[in-house]
């Protein structure tokens, strides 16, 4: 059914890793990917959306790296998210009416926007810093 992307899931673990080494601390693409177990070429990849997106911050140089542009507890889900796979939307219709071709008769459109604001709204009010601090 609903299933997040595994670029998401990437940058997600990524994020955390990096909020629970502290923000000023450089951390490499092969070191995050060792430690939890994930591909290091697919982690550079979001890494880079990442860092797009004003959450990571690039480190050039032989201690170069990857460390926190921001501090845990202003980083949501949702700005993960949004970095990663851009506006979120369940269904075609939320995002532009003309992708759907019952947009105007759909007894769901309705609920499918309401789920959709739900999960959102969790998304956006759950911090890094919220994630970290559940996990002890």
């Amino acid at each position: 059914m609903l299933q997040v992307s595994r670029k998401f899931e990437y940058g997600l673990h990524a994020v955390a890793y990096l909020a629970s080494r502290g923000v000023d601390r450089v951390v490499t693409v092969k070191e995050m990917a060792e430690e939890i177990g994930f591909s290091p070429e697919f982690l550079a990849k979001a890494m880079q959306s990442l860092t797009r997106a004003g959450i990571a911050s690039s480190v050039q140089g032989v201690k170069g790296g990857y460390q926190l542009a921001r501090k845990a507890e202003s980083i949501t889900v949702a700005d993960i998210g949004t970095a990663i796979e851009g506006a979120p939307h369940l269904v075609r219709c939320v995002v532009k009416a003309d992708n759907c071709e019952i947009y105007s008769s759909c007894p769901h459109r309705g609920y499918m926007t309401s789920l959709q604001n739900r999960i959102q709204g969790l998304l956006a009010s759950t911090t890094v810093q919220a994630l970290l601090d559940t996990e002890t």
